[in-house]
C-alpha cells in the first residue's frame, strides 16, 4: 500500500472515529440500543396486540409504559397498589388508543405481599388466557447515609425491589416456558451497576436484581424465544424521589431534587419499548454523563472510580448541607 492510500485511510478512520464521538456527546443511551432506534423493529409494529404486564404502573416510568403500550395496541395489565391512581391510569389509556375496556385489566397488587402473587397470576390468564411480557417496574429508592440508616429499611428494600420482583417473576415463567415464548423485562438502574452514594440499599437490591437476571437468562438458554432484559436507567423525571425511603421506614423525604435536568420520562420508555421490540439484553438509558459513567465502569473501572469518589463526595456535602444532592451531577444554566 503507497503512502496516499495509507493516508486516506487513517484520514477516514479519523473522520469515523470523530462522529462516533459526536454521537456519543449527545447519546442518551448505550449504542446497541441506539443501532435499534435506528434501523430495528418498530414497537408500534412488532407489539402490537400483546398482553403486556406492567408493575408499578400508578405513576413514573410504569404509567408511562402504559400510555405508550396503548398506543402500540398492547392489551394491559395494570398493577400498583393505589386502585383510584391505576383507574385513572386505565382512563387515560382509553382516551388515548383503540383499546376497550376489556382490553385493560386493572389488578392491585403489593409485590410485598408475596403469598398473593399465585393468584394474582391466575386471574391474569383467566381475564387474557397468556401473557406475553411481564414489566418488573414496581420498587421504591432511598435517600440516606448508610451510618444513619436503620436495618429495617434495607430489609424493607430487598423485600420490595428484589424478593417481590422475584417472586412475581416465577409465578409468571412457567407459563412463558410452557409455551416457548415471552418476555421478562427489569426495571433495574445505573445503581444496579456501580454504587452511589445516599442509596446503599438501593444499590444492594439492584445489584442483587442484575445478578438473578443474568443467571437467569443463562438457565434459559434452551429456551431461546424468550426474552430476559434488565434496563438501567440513569435519572428519570418520576416521583420515585418523593416516595424514597430515608433513615427510618416512617420517615418522609424532605428534600426532594430538580426534575428539569433529568432525562424525559417519555423518552426512557420509547427507548425501553425499542429494546424490547428488538431483544435487547441489557438497556443502558441515561443523559451524560451516567451514559458515560457506565461505559467507564464497564471498561476503564479504575478512572471511574476516581471520577465516582470526586462527584459521590460532592453529592454527600450538599445532602449534608440540605442542597440538592443531585446538583452534584448536573451542570445548570445561568439566569440572568
Amino acid at each position: 500500500m503507497d503512502v496516499c492510500c495509507l493516508s486516506a485511510v487513517w484520514y477516514l478512520i479519523a473522520i469515523y472515529a470523530l462522529i462516533q464521538l459526536v454521537r456519543f456527546i449527545f447519546a442518551d443511551a448505550d449504542f446497541t440500543l441506539l443501532w435499534a432506534c435506528l434501523v430495528g423493529n418498530k414497537p408500534e409494529t412488532k407489539l402490537k396486540g400483546l398482553v403486556v404486564w406492567v408493575t408499578g404502573a400508578s405513576s413514573g416510568i410504569g404509567e408511562e409504559l402504559a400510555y405508550q403500550l396503548a398506543g402500540c395496541g398492547c392489551r394491559l395489565i395494570l398493577s400498583a397498589r393505589r386502585v383510584d391512581e391505576l383507574d385513572r391510569v386505565k382512563r387515560c389509556c382509553l382516551e388515548r388508543s383503540n383499546l376497550q375496556d376489556q382490553d385493560i385489566l386493572v389488578l392491585p397488587l403489593d409485590l410485598l405481599e408475596r403469598t398473593s402473587h399465585e393468584a394474582k397470576m391466575k386471574t391474569a390468564l383467566q381475564h387474557f388466557g397468556n401473557i406475553d411480557i411481564l414489566i418488573n417496574n414496581g420498587g421504591r429508592t432511598q435517600r440516606s447515609l448508610c451510618l444513619e440508616t436503620s436495618l429495617d429499611v434495607y430489609q424493607a428494600l430487598m423485600e420490595l425491589n428484589f424478593l417481590g420482583t422475584a417472586s412475581l417473576t416465577k409465578q409468571v415463567l412457567p407459563h412463558m416456558t410452557q409455551r416457548g415464548t415471552g418476555s421478562v423485562v427489569t426495571v433495574s438502574s445505573v445503581a444496579g451497576l456501580a454504587g452511589a452514594p445516599l442509596a446503599t440499599g438501593y444499590c444492594a437490591s439492584k445489584h442483587a436484581l442484575q445478578g438473578f437476571f443474568n443467571a437467569l437468562r443463562t438457565e434459559l438458554t434452551d429456551y431461546p424465544h424468550i426474552l430476559i432484559s434488565t434496563v438501567c436507567p440513569g435519572p428519570v423525571q418520576s416521583q420515585i424521589v418523593q416516595n424514597a425511603f430515608t433513615e427510618e421506614l416512617d420517615m418522609p423525604v424532605t428534600r426532594v431534587g430538580d426534575q428539569e435536568y433529568k432525562m424525559a420520562t417519555k423518552r426512557c420508555v420509547h427507548l425501553i419499548l425499542v429494546g424490547i421490540a428488538n431483544g435487547v439484553k441489557e438497556m443502558w438509558i441515561s443523559k451524560q454523563p451516567f451514559l458515560l459513567f457506565n461505559y467507564m465502569w464497564q471498561y476503564t473501572p479504575t478512572w471511574a472510580w476516581a471520577i465516582t469518589d470526586l462527584l459521590g463526595r460532592k453529592r454527600v456535602q450538599n445532602f449534608k448541607a440540605g442542597l440538592d444532592a443531585d446538583a452534584a451531577y448536573f451542570t445548570k444554566p445561568k439566569t440572568s
